[in-house]
């Protein structure tokens, strides 16, 4: 008797040790994360949220747009609403700096092939971007940065990203600097560079909108562009060579849902997959960091995306967490470059 007691309550401990330290995901009916909303965000939607929630039954709900001050707020208020936040890899590493991350647990995310880059213990790289060149149809084609500061031979004026982030690396590029040997910046180069062209340069943007709009209205004949809002617009042209290539990565605040976080390593597998990235492309021309994408994409599609291998190869790629770790001496010596103009 004493034996079967003992036995029936070792099965009632075990069924509720189940459901206690059983898949946490099964107690989480919805979570919310926070991206940079546009086409972007669209194309997380029909991409990996659709697929995740078909086998999942978990509702993600998407709000935008995001930003590291929202993270920080959240974090700091312990009222953290989203289990994942899409950051751009600078600010991934001053978050991390901050102490407003948690790990991810990549264990759960089982996660397909992916670009080392974009596997980081508290970031997810999901989408790739380039910062590149680009002309209106039937102007003469440039090949590389020092192209596009020789207003000799390629007259005209020029657009600039207002982020030194971006720009710095094009200006050492444009004087020489081989990609590989991009970081760490040397910004005394750098803005040597910049003082050669900024005669030529009509508008230093802000939004990622406005280069591809100036090139259609003339008022640019030459401008760096992100790849995204150039590829597809029939009225440009662009080519990859020495192009900046970036990473935006999903993170975990701190302070989030053990059951959310864990329930979100789903989604985050589900972006790890070649034929979901491939899916993406068709509402952004932006690629994920699966090594295998070529393989799913159309063949005469290949040259429009910033990870195609013939792409990848031709690009110079970020260095986010030295940026970071100098964000506050870079701004400081862009501001005094932005007054001297």
């Amino acid at each position: 008797m004493k034996a079967t007691n003992k036995a029936f309550i070792g099965a009632i401990a075990a069924a509720t040790l189940w459901c206690a330290g059983g898949p946490a995901h099964a107690q989480v009916k919805e979570f919310r994360i926070l991206e940079s909303g546009g086409p972007s965000g669209d194309s997380i939607e029909e991409a990996y949220i659709k697929p995740y929630t078909a086998r999942t039954g978990i509702k993600v709900t998407r709000e935008s747009p995001t930003s590291l001050g929202k993270m920080q707020a959240m974090v700091a208020s312990k009222s953290v609403t989203t289990v994942l936040v899409e950051l751009g890899g600078t600010n991934l590493f001053q978050a991390r700096a901050m102490g407003l991350l948690e790990p991810l647990d990549w264990d759960k995310i089982n996660p397909d092939p992916m670009f080392p880059e974009a596997r980081l213990p508290d970031g997810f790289g999901y989408q790739y971007f380039s910062t590149i060149m680009a002309w209106p149809k039937g102007a003469r084609p440039m090949s590389s940065w020092a192209d596009f500061w020789n207003v000799k031979d390629f007259p005209g004026k020029r657009a600039l990203p207002d982020y030194p982030g971006y720009t710095l690396p094009l200006a050492l590029l444009a004087d020489g600097v081989k990609p590989e040997n991009l970081y760490p910046l040397d910004l005394e180069r750098a803005f040597k560079s910049l003082n050669k062209i900024k005669g030529s340069v009509a508008v230093w943007w802000k939004a990622g909108a406005q280069p591809p709009q100036l090139l259609e209205d003339k008022e640019v004949d030459y401008a760096a562009a992100w790849s995204g809002r150039i590829i597809g617009n029939p009225k440009l042209d662009y080519t990859y060579r020495q192009g900046f290539l970036q990473v935006s990565y999903f993170a975990v605040p701190k302070g989030a849902s053990p059951q959310a976080k864990e329930a979100a390593m789903g989604l985050l597998h589900e972006m790890s997959k070649a034929e979901n990235q491939a899916l993406a492309t068709t509402t952004v021309p932006y690629t994920g960091a699966s090594p295998d994408i070529q393989g799913k994409l159309p063949a005469d599609r290949l040259d429009d995306y910033p990870t195609s291998p013939a792409n990848k190869a031709i690009q110079a790629l970020g260095d986010p967490s030295w940026t970071a770790t100098n964000a506050k001496e870079i701004e400081r010596r862009w501001q005094e470059f932005k007054l001297g103009m």
